[in-house]
C-alpha cells in the first residue's frame, strides 16, 4: 500500500481517482490546487503524487519542480494526469521532473496499473 497525494481541481475527477486508488489498496490524500499540494507535502511526504497541470495558483509542472527541489523530493514518484497532450507539454512536464504522463480522458482500468508500475520502478531505483 502506498501513500498517494492526488492534486486535482475538478472535484469529480479527484473523486474518481481517489476511489480507484483506494479500491486498489492505497491511502489517498487530496489537494485542490498547487499551494494546497505543497502544504499536504509538508504534512507528510507521499510515495506518489498525481498532478493535474491546469490548476489555480501553481501549475502541475511548477508543483513538480518545487517538490523535486525539496529534501526527499527526488525519491517520490510523480504522475502528470492532464488534458494537455501536445508534444511540447509532455516535454515541459518531463523537464519539470515528472516520472510518467497520462492524458485525460483516461481509462479507469489503466490508471491503477500505471500507478503500480510507477511505484515499482521508483522502488527498484531506490535499491
Amino acid at each position: 500500500m502506498a501513500n498517494v497525494l492526488v492534486v486535482e481541481d475538478d472535484s469529480d475527477i479527484q473523486f474518481m481517482i481517489s476511489f480507484l486508488l483506494k479500491k486498489a489498496g492505497h491511502e489517498v490524500r487530496t489537494a485542490d490546487d498547487g499551494h494546497m499540494a505543497l502544504e499536504k507535502w509538508a504534512e507528510g511526504r507521499p510515495d506518489l503524487v498525481i498532478l493535474d497541470w491546469m490548476m489555480p495558483g501553481l501549475t502541475g509542472p511548477e508543483v513538480c519542480a518545487r517538490i523535486r527541489g525539496m529534501p526527499g523530493g527526488q525519491d517520490v514518484a510523480v504522475l502528470m494526469l492532464t488534458a494537455k497532450s501536445e508534444k511540447d507539454d509532455v516535454t515541459e512536464a518531463f523537464a519539470a521532473g515528472v516520472d510518467d504522463y497520462m492524458t485525460k480522458p483516461f481509462s479507469p482500468r489503466e490508471l491503477p496499473d500505471r500507478v503500480e508500475a510507477l511505484l515499482a520502478r521508483v522502488a527498484q531505483s531506490r535499491l
